[in-house]
C-alpha cells in the first residue's frame, strides 16, 4: 500500500487559509496546521522557545514568559538574517512534528497547511497535490488590515517576502477562488473532497 494522499493547502495572507481548512475538517478531513504547531512549540515552557530567548535575548520574552510575537515579526521581516536564524530553529521541529501527527491521521487523505509551502519548499516531499486559495492582492490588504489590526504598509512588507498571486497560481495542482464571502468556498470544497477521495482511492 502506498502511503497516505497528503494535500498540501497554502495562499498569500489574508486569502483564507484557515477558512477553507476548517470547511475540509468540516468534512472529516484531518488538518497539520504548521502555525498552531510553530504557536504550540513557543509557548512558555517549551524548548524552541528557550531556544528563541537563547539565540535572540532575553529582551524578545514578555513579563509572563511568552514569546513577544509583534516584536519578534518586526525583526525577522527587517532582516534576512534574523529570519534564517530563527528559521534554523524552527523548521526542523516544526517539520517532525508535522510528520509524527500525519502518522496518526485517520481519515482517506490528510491536508498540511503551510502558509509559505511554495516560497521554501520544505513540504513538497510530502505534499502529492498543491491547493493554493486565491483572492486579489487588494482583498489580502483589507482582509489582514480588519483581523490584526496592521497597517498597509506593514501588511505590504509580509506579501513581499511572499511569491507574487500569479506565481502561486502557475504552481497550484487546485485552486480555490476566495474572492467573495464565506459560503461560496463551500461548493469550491466539496467538490475538491469527493475528488481527493478518488485519488486517495486509487493511489490506496
Amino acid at each position: 500500500m502506498r502511503s497516505k494522499l497528503v494535500i498540501g493547502l497554502t495562499g498569500g495572507i489574508g486569502c483564507g487559509k484557515s477558512a477553507v481548512a476548517e470547511l475540509f475538517a468540516e468534512q472529516g478531513i484531518s488538518i497539520v496546521d504548521t502555525d498552531q504547531i510553530a504557536r504550540q512549540l513557543t509557548a512558555a515552557g517549551e524548548p524552541a522557545l528557550a531556544a528563541i530567548a537563547y539565540g535572540f535575548g532575553a529582551e524578545f520574552l514578555l513579563p509572563d514568559g511568552e514569546l513577544d510575537r509583534s516584536r519578534l515579526r518586526h525583526l525577522i521581516f527587517s532582516s534576512p538574517e534574523a529570519k534564517e536564524k530563527l528559521e534554523a530553529i524552527l523548521h526542523p521541529l516544526i517539520r517532525d512534528e508535522v510528520k509524527r501527527r500525519l502518522a496518526l491521521t485517520q481519515s482517506p487523505y490528510a491536508m498540511v497547511a503551510v502558509p509559505l509551502l511554495l516560497e521554501t519548499g520544505a513540504y513538497r516531499d510530502i505534499a502529492q497535490r498543491i491547493l493554493v486559495v486565491d483572492c486579489g492582492e487588494a482583498q489580502q490588504v483589507e482582509r489582514v488590515v480588519a483581523r490584526n489590526g496592521l497597517d498597509e504598509a506593514e501588511v505590504h512588507a509580509i506579501m513581499a517576502h511572499q511569491l507574487s498571486r500569479q506565481e502561486r497560481l502557475r504552481q497550484a495542482d487546485d485552486i480555490v477562488d476566495n474572492h467573495g464571502t464565506r459560503p461560496a468556498l463551500s461548493p469550491q470544497v466539496k467538490r475538491l473532497h469527493l475528488r481527493y477521495l478518488e485519488l486517495a482511492a486509487s493511489q490506496g
